[in-house]
This record gives structure tokens, sequence and C-alpha cells, in this order.
């Protein structure tokens, strides 16, 4: 209540001021025409006082009460934003274009800088009356904007201010119907709302992703899960043969199985396994279809040791030496040989199966559900950084490398 009898005081303090000097003026000039003047100056105050309380009573709905900062036509406020700040920059520019009654925005976007002017927003929609509009003595009818975006660490802050176009002192005789803390309230609610739909969209997107995460994994995990049902049972009933027969030999091929199944255990604490762990699954693998196919198979293995630690994917190197067996030496009546050989050039190392078996044909062309898997886990791990070829061997057979990075030691990127 004070601040609104304050507020009423001091707009008709300031008035009859006004009044009263030009009732002396005239009264000096012309006597009866003060009385004229008189009068005036009464309309004048009751007319004053009408629009201090209608100011009082908008700025109240806007601000939701009186205050001395609300009362004022001249509003500043400083927003935090956690944006750098040129995106902070962009973001405050929209929401001063999309105030209404803007007509002018000058952005110096080099410098962080804001400047816009918006015409008066009249609420009792009085424009219709011309010059002879009332407002025009008491509103301000022009109104500008000022906003500077402010650097931080990870942040940024604007510094934003409304106000009328008028020079500071004829805030003593005119109100601004609570246009500019509408208009920085506006602002500054364009601003928040902007902010909220940044970090939903960035929530969403994280969202997306971890869920893209999950499935490219879910789909690793059935990928790399190919250790063979038939090869198993057969590898059994070999031995099984074996134990009656040749129990040195069951024996042997009983080891390999073990150190075969206990290279192909599911690996939970690492997405990769090594180049030395893979060889050691293919190579017992070859030595138990060595003891079930004698003289027919030869193994030609060339890694260094340096190449060992290597990372690779489980299971790949597997497949493509089941590849080399199932259609290349087993079509092929007669002896053959498996070779499995390493190389690392630029930074990269390339691992390459070969065989001098069957080679291409209408059922083993390079594109078998097998490789196709092998080059799907590939691009899901190494993100393009990762190749597997197929070409044709010399003199007879086929030959597969794969090339993967050095000392790869990230997480899967998963696609």
């Amino acid at each position: 209540m004070f601040r609104s009898l304050l507020f009423h005081a001091r707009l008709v303090i300031a008035w009859y001021l006004l009044v009263l000097v030009a009732f002396l003026l005239v009264d000096w000039i012309w006597s009866p025409l003060g009385r004229l003047v008189q009068l005036l100056g009464l309309v004048a105050i009751i007319f004053v006082v009408i629009r201090a309380h209608s100011h009082l009573v908008r700025v109240r709905m806007i601000a939701g009460k009186l205050s001395s900062a609300a009362l004022a036509s001249r509003q500043r406020r400083q927003i935090e934003v956690p944006f750098e700040a040129e995106e902070a920059f962009d973001l405050l520019d929209a929401a001063i274009r999309e105030l209404p009654g803007v007509d002018r925005v000058d952005s110096a976007r080099n410098h962080l800088q804001i400047r816009a002017t918006a015409s008066y927003a009249d609420p009792y929609d009085l424009a219709q009356l011309g010059r002879y509009n009332p407002m025009r003595w008491i509103v301000s009818q022009r109104n500008r904007i000022l906003a500077t975006v402010s650097r931080g660490d990870g942040s940024s802050s604007f510094n934003l201010v409304c106000e009328p176009q008028s020079a500071p002192w004829s805030d003593w005789l005119q109100v601004d119907d609570g246009v500019n803390l509408e208009n920085i309230q506006a602002i500054a609610r364009a601003v928040t709302q902007g902010v909220a739909s940044r970090r939903r969209g960035e929530q969403a997107a994280a969202a997306q992703t971890a869920t893209e995460k999950e499935l490219a994994i879910a789909r690793l995990s059935l990928l790399q899960a190919q250790v063979e049902p038939h090869f198993l049972y057969n590898t059994l009933a070999s031995a099984q043969v074996l134990v009656r027969s040749d129990p040195a030999g069951a024996d042997a091929m009983l080891g390999h199985l073990i150190q075969y199944l206990r290279h192909s255990l599911p690996r939970t604490d690492r997405a990769l396994s090594t180049l030395g762990d893979e060889l050691e699954r293919s190579r017992a693998y070859l030595q138990i279809l060595k003891i079930r196919m004698g003289a027919r198979l030869n193994l030609q293995i060339d890694v260094l040791d340096e190449l060992l630690a290597t990372p690779l994917p489980p299971m790949l190197l597997q497949t493509l030496v089941e590849n080399a067996i199932k259609h290349g030496l087993e079509p092929r009546p007669g002896d053959g040989t498996v070779w499995i050989f390493a190389r690392r050039q630029d930074g990269r190392v390339a691992v390459t199966v070969a065989d001098d078996g069957k080679g291409f044909d209408a059922q083993a062309s390079g594109t078998g559900i097998g490789l196709k898997n092998a080059r799907e886990r590939l691009k899901l791990i190494y993100a393009g950084q990762a190749s597997l070829v197929i070409a044709a061997n010399f003199p007879q057979g086929v030959a597969a490398t794969i090339t993967v990075p050095d000392h790869y030691s990230e997480e899967p990127s998963h696609g």
C-alpha cells in the first residue's frame, strides 16, 4: 500500500509542479487565462492519478506483487545459462526476435551484443485516437532492448536491459504500463524454455545412444556366440571311437578340445581378445581336425611373438579357419594346408588365413553368413577402422585377411 501511495505521489507531484510552473507563467502574462490553466491542470492531475493506478494494477498482474523494481519503467536482469557464449547468444537473439512489437534487431555476434527497438504494445487500444491519444504524453511509445553475453567457464550469462527510449528524467512524468517488465519476463521465459528444450533433446539423444549401445552389445554377443555344436559332437564322438582303438589319440584329442573350450568361454571383462588367445583356440581346433583327418591336413603358423598382444575380436580368427576347412579342404580330395600368418605395417596388423583348397565357387564366394557376421562385428567394434578382405590364393584356394589397428584398446563404438 505504501509503495502504491508513493508511486501516485511521485507522479502527482511531478505533474503538479509542471502545471504550477505553467500557471505562474500564464498568470504573469495574462491573468484571465490562469483559470483555464488551473482547470486543465486539475484535469491533467486526475488523469495522471488514473494512469498511475492503471500502471499499478497491470504491474501487479504481470509480476504478481508490487515492488520498487517491478514498478520501474527501466528493467534489468542477469540470467545464467549452462551454454558456451556463442550458443547462448543464438538462444538470446532468437528470443528477442520473437518478442511482439520488435521492429528492429541489430546483432553483433563478434561482440556478443544485441540492440533492438520495440513499439509500445497498447493494452487499452487507444492508439486509434492518433495524435489525440492522451497516452502519447504519459506513456513512452518506443522501447529498446540492450543485451550483452558474458563468457564463463563452460557457461555464460546475459545482461539484459529493457527500457523506454526517452531520457531517464522523463520517468518522473511517464509510466510504461509494465510493458518493459513484460518484455524482460517474456525474454527470460523464452531463454528458460530454450535451455529446457535443449536439455530434453540432449537427454533424448543420450537415451537413444544408450539404447543403441545395448542393442549393439546384444548383436555383438550374438555374433560372437559361434561355437559350432556339430564340431563339438563330432569331436566327442571321434574321441569315443579312439578310446577303444587309440587311447593316446583320444587323450590328445580331448586335451585339444579342453584347450579349445577354455579359449571359447564368454568374456565379460572386455570386448576384445588378443591375437595370441585366438591363435591358441584356432591351433587347438586344427589339431583336433588333424587327428580326425590325419595326413590330409597340414598346418603352418607364422606369427611373431611381438604381435600376440594385438587386440582382436573373439572368434573372428576361428571363423576364417573354419571356412578354410569346410569350404576349402574338406570338399577337395587329397591333402591340403592351412596357413596362418600376421604382419605389422603402418600402425596396423594384418592377420591372414589361407588354404590351398577348392577355392571360390557358388557356395563359397566370400559372402557367406559367417563372413557377413565377421564384417558386421568389425564395423561395430572398430567403426570403419578395420577390414576383412577375401581373395583368391595362388595357385589355388582362398586367402582371408583381417586388418585391424595396432594396440586398439578403446571400448567398442557400437555403431
